[in-house]
This record gives C-alpha cells, sequence and structure tokens, in this order.
C-alpha cells in the first residue's frame, strides 16, 4: 500500500492550529485498530482532534482509505492506511515492522478490533472460534508485546485494550465471545503492573452495548435501547475511554446501566443465572441460535 503524503498550509488563524502545530513539531503517532468504522473510527477522529498522528489499521481497505483520506483533510495530521488481516499471526510483527521501517513512534496502541458472534459454542464452526481467539488475544497479546517493548525502551507509552462487559459474566450464546474478552482484562491488568513502573500505562475499557454496526439491529430497537442507556453512542464511549488512558487509569466501565450489570451479576449466584435460562421464551431463544 503506498500512502502519498499531503501537504498543508498551516496558520495560526485556522481551527486545526493546535494539530497541525503538534504535526509540524513530530506529535507522536496513534495506532488503532479496527479502524474503518465504529469505535475505531470514533477513537482516530478523537486522537486526531488532539493533534495525534494516525495509523489506522483494518481489514476493510476501501473504507480504511477514506478514513484516512478524511483524517488528513479535516485535521491536518498525518494519516497512513494498512490494510491487516490480524486473525493472522503474522498481522502484529508485520505491523510492528512497517512502523519501524517508517520512523512512525507510536506513542499510544489502541487495540480496538474485535467480532461478535452469536453462537452456542456447540453450533460454531472451529474455524470461527480460532479466528476469534486469534484476533482478540494473540494479536492483542503481540501487538503489547513487540510496541510495549520499544514504549519501554523510551520510557513512555499508553496503550488501551478493548475488553467488554462480557468479561464480568458467564453470558450464554456468546461463551467463546466473552471467554475472550476475560482473558484481555486478566491480561491488561497483569501488564499494568509490569510497564508502568517504566512510564508505560495500560487502560482496560469495559463498555456494554455501543451503538454500531456490530448489533444487528432494527432502527426501532435501537432508538428504544438507546433511550434506556443500554446502548451507548461510540463517540462517547471513545471520549470516556481516551480521557481514561490519558489519566493512566487501569480500567473504565462506561456507563451507568453497564456499571450496574456488571455489579448485579458479581454479586448474584450463578445458579439465578441458571434459572433465568430456563424461562420458557429464553431458552427457546437460545435454543434457536
Amino acid at each position: 500500500m503506498v500512502y502519498v503524503p499531503t501537504t498543508y498550509q498551516i496558520s495560526p488563524s485556522s481551527s486545526h492550529y493546535y494539530a497541525s502545530s503538534c504535526y509540524l513539531c513530530g506529535m507522536s503517532y496513534a495506532l488503532i485498530t479496527g479502524a474503518s468504522s465504529g469505535m475505531g473510527l470514533c477513537y482516530a477522529k478523537e486522537l486526531a482532534r488532539m493533534g495525534y498522528n494516525i495509523i489506522a489499521v483494518s481489514n476493510q481497505p476501501a473504507e480504511l482509505e477514506a478514513v484516512a483520506t478524511s483524517l488528513r483533510t479535516e485535521y491536518a495530521i498525518e494519516a497512513h492506511a494498512i490494510y491487516a488481516d490480524l486473525a493472522e499471526r503474522s498481522a502484529a510483527k508485520m505491523l510492528f515492522d512497517r512502523c519501524q521501517s517508517e520512523g512512525w513512534e507510536v506513542e499510544i496502541l489502541i487495540s480496538n478490533a474485535g467480532m461478535l458472534l452469536f453462537s452456542t459454542l456447540t453450533n460454531t464452526a472451529p474455524e470461527r472460534l480460532a479466528t476469534i481467539i486469534d484476533l482478540h488475544c494473540t494479536t492483542t497479546t503481540l501487538l503489547c508485546r513487540y510496541f510495549g517493548e520499544a514504549m519501554k525502551q523510551r520510557g513512555k507509552g499508553r496503550i488501551l485494550i478493548m475488553s467488554s462487559s462480557t468479561a464480568w459474566l458467564p453470558y450464554p450464546t456468546i461463551s467463546h465471545y466473552s471467554a475472550t474478552k476475560a482473558y484481555l482484562k486478566n491480561f491488561a491488568f497483569a501488564l499494568w503492573y509490569e510497564l508502568h513502573r517504566y512510564g508505560v500505562s495500560v487502560t482496560a475499557l469495559f463498555p456494554g452495548a455501543v451503538n454500531t454496526p456490530f448489533y444487528k439491529l432494527s432502527d426501532k430497537m435501537r432508538s428504544r435501547l438507546s433511550s434506556f442507556g443500554v446502548l451507548m453512542r461510540p463517540e462517547a464511549v471513545a471520549k470516556r475511554g481516551i480521557s481514561a488512558m490519558m489519566r493512566g487509569k487501569r480500567r473504565l466501565t462506561p456507563g451507568l446501566f453497564t456499571r450496574l450489570v456488571v455489579a448485579i451479576c458479581a454479586i448474584l449466584p450463578a445458579r439465578v443465572l441458571d434459572i433465568i435460562i430456563r424461562i420458557k421464551p429464553i431458552r427457546e431463544l437460545l435454543e434457536r441460535i
């Protein structure tokens, strides 16, 4: 993929003066996976607004190029689009080597790429299970391994790992998904202890449902769930996540509804969930998945 840099005309009166000034001063880069849409795109926009140069990574090349072009135009920063299949175990090393060869000093790493598949374990193809595990667990771990070492050597850096509220819940029909998110929870907590004394912060984010194409819902259902606070705006989640990361917080669960659900499930005995899923409509729904 060839990147053609754009030359910007900078003036103090420009609405993008802060971002442009940071760019001219050699502002560090933020690498965001899954940046072509949804939460990843919101992270990219928010960090670009703050003046960071963006390395946007996704497996959607057309959308990714459009995002990079839009970021360069709107925020007057560098924006590089890198196509990668992050379910491939070689992807993390490829990204690190590319950044090294280009001289892009990654100060912020946001491991955001993910996939959600509603299906019971026995109805899920083994290949799909392997993809989810490699995408969520293997690639995130390796990205943190390579970029974390570079940050440690420089004595500064920030890592944001997208887990999920399901990391705290034994959630039927997404047992494989929630298990990978639980891995990311423990991984992020442990990594904080390993890196923070070297000036590198690690933040784990545990959002609930976010209003993105991740969920296949009708407009009416989206509106209803949003009004009850069940679905959060991705822009709001991204801002809170970046704020937590910048403040060096170890964890954040955004949204009152999500925090309540996590707290309630933490204190309820496991047998309560078993009773709930035996309710006829819920049982029939699970049997159809």
